[in-house]
């Protein structure tokens, strides 16, 4: 394939064998970056070579743009996939690979700094007429965001500009709260990103999550694949992702699907970005809400329903090559969910559970895929996130994808360490989430309350 040949992985868990079997299916030696708590994951069992770069700290080995870059260097890598998460939206990795000649498996440097700033990314919107949340421009200090505050009107969020993942994000109810939620906000976001810039954004009561995923080349082709809908959260982190997102008005899915390619395309950027809109049933609108330009751990269920392998056309675009499909061909078929498998004690809210896993038994099926890391025998470290898989299930509907779901989970058995799969399949069991009747802030202000902490763990 193009003038791709050697792959470099700078990441871990079930991205980095993701990213191993798609390099695999295109022909292209992976080799794989470990910290030292990493030396016989599954990754490292499965890639073609494996690269030391550091002690378990994060900082010192996946964080460090230096030491991975040596790796590259090293097993003369011409290629670098970041995967998601750690440096993956890091302006300085994309610069530092375009400085050594290794093609980085994302946008450039200019592109990703124009559409992985929340502030950049609204101005774009603004320009290219796309909506917008109603919200503030960069405020610096505390004042600043009281005065945005007090011309939205109360509730507000308090969102990091240079992030996101939840972190650097609050909701304040009334003037009185805004003291605390900037210090906190501000703080967050400096510590998370070393960027503590803010802004303030209208908060929606019932909103839902909904994001567009995209594909650009460098002959300025983009696609979009498709909506998904990440409304089901829980402090601002994702539990359970469906594609495509369902009972949107035809107009709005036109909308939010078109606005996604005009902006990817204004950015001539080149690989797998996702556009991310707040929808408001209530007024049935939607604001476009920030750009993700990077691989997103949702993927998959875009991919289920598309046919179309993501990390392969990244890969594709990396080496030089143009979009393997074109709009026209891009068909949704059926429904997708995926549910994210997380290390964690729900019991415990949701404190981190690493271990040796004793047993780790996959469900197995048609239409059932499960992307992970994990084998009988494995100590998940401590050191990093707590995912462990993601349960991909599709089906001719909704009602037939959320059913296998169901059956799904049944039939992960885990032994060793806690997981929040009960805690999955309660949620796909309640009615508001089988008839869609969710927000955001649904898991915690009207699910949570009614939870019972005795709830058996599946396994």
């Amino acid at each position: 394939m193009g003038r791709l040949r050697r792959v470099l992985i700078a990441n871990r868990g079930e991205i980095a064998v993701r990213i191993i079997r798609a390099c695999f299916d295109e022909g292209l030696e992976s080799v794989l970056a470990v910290s030292d708590a990493d030396r016989g994951s599954l990754g490292a069992q499965l890639a073609d070579r494996t690269v030391v770069i550091g002690p378990a700290s994060a900082a010192e080995s996946y964080l460090d743009i230096d030491r991975v870059m040596a790796a590259a260097k090293i097993a003369e890598c011409d290629a670098l996939h970041p995967g998601y998460g750690f440096l993956s939206e890091r302006t300085a990795l994309s610069a530092a690979c375009a400085e050594e000649g290794v093609a980085f498996v994302g946008p450039s440097e200019e592109a990703m700094r124009r559409s992985g700033d929340k502030a950049t990314a609204r101005a774009l919107a603004r320009e290219l007429g796309v909506p917008i949340n109603e919200g503030s421009d960069v405020v610096t200090t505390e004042g600043e965001a009281r005065e945005a505050a007090d011309r939205i009107g109360y509730p507000v969020l308090l969102k990091a500009a240079g992030g996101g993942g939840g972190r650097g994000m609050r909701q304040v109810e009334t003037d009185a709260g805004l003291a605390g939620a900037w210090a906190q906000a501000s703080g967050e976001a400096q510590q998370a990103f070393g960027d503590g810039r803010i802004f303030v954004e209208r908060y929606v009561r019932h909103a839902r999550h909904v994001e567009v995923q995209v594909l650009g080349d460098s002959e300025g082709n983009v696609v979009h694949v498709g909506h998904r809908d990440c409304t089901l959260q829980r402090r601002y982190q994702k539990l359970i992702e469906e594609a495509p997102a369902h009972g949107l008005p035809e107009a709005l899915d036109r909308e939010i699907k078109e606005a996604s390619r005009r902006m990817i395309a204004a950015l001539e950027y080149e690989g797998a970005a996702t556009c991310e809109f707040l929808v408001d049933p209530d007024r049935g609108s939607a604001g476009f809400l920030e750009i993700n330009a990077r691989l997103q751990v949702e993927h998959p269920v875009s991919e289920m329903v598309t046919g179309i392998d993501i990390v392969r056309e990244q890969l594709r675009i990396a080496g030089g090559e143009g979009l393997s499909v074109t709009q026209d061909e891009i068909e949704i078929k059926g429904h997708a969910v995926e549910v994210r498998i997380n290390a964690e004690s729900p019991q415990r809210d949701f404190a981190p559970s690493p271990g040796k896993l004793e047993q780790w038994v996959e469900p197995v099926g048609t239409d059932v895929r499960v992307d992970t890391a994990c084998f009988p025998g494995w100590t998940i470290p401590p050191h990093y996130d707590s995912l462990l898989a993601k349960l991909i299930v599709g089906g001719a509907d909704r009602e037939t994808a959320l059913e296998r779901t169901r059956r799904a989970l049944l039939h992960l058995h885990v032994g060793g360490v806690e997981t929040t799969a009960g805690f999955a399949l309660d949620l796909l069991e309640h009615p508001d989430v089988v008839g869609g009747n969710v927000h955001t802030r649904w898991v915690e202000e009207e699910f949570m309350p009614g939870w019972t902490t005795e709830t058996e763990e599946v396994a």
